[in-house]
């Protein structure tokens, strides 16, 4: 039997996925990203219903549904702060020197 083998092609990642499909706004989709991230993980360890989450958020049913859902991008950078403000989280900013390869934007989220 002889083996074959074949090469497969591949570009390596920016380490943003929204960059290398070539999105104009790829930086700000990706902040949101993070955030809306953080802010999901926060709702889905507490256990929440999503009646539960609009009143805790101040939104409607169906703004909690596209948050769950993954929807970051229907979500301004400003109103998931907010999200994580009403969750009783604290946001703190640090500017730092940028070095090439790294992501812009860096979001922790501490217990």
């Amino acid at each position: 039997m002889i083996e074959q083998t074949s090469t497969i092609e591949f570009t390596e990642s920016t380490g943003n996925v929204f960059a290398d499909m070539g999105l104009e706004d790829a930086e700000e989709l990706l902040t949101r990203a993070k955030l809306g991230f953080a802010v999901r993980q926060i709702l889905e360890s507490r256990n929440l219903k999503q009646q539960e989450i609009a009143s805790i958020l101040g939104i409607k049913q169906p703004e909690v549904s596209n948050l769950m859902q993954g929807k970051y991008h229907l979500f301004s950078e400003g109103r998931l702060f907010e999200f994580l403000n009403r969750l009783n989280k604290k946001i703190t900013i640090k500017i730092s020197n940028f070095h090439v390869g790294e992501s812009l934007v860096d979001v922790a989220l501490e217990s």
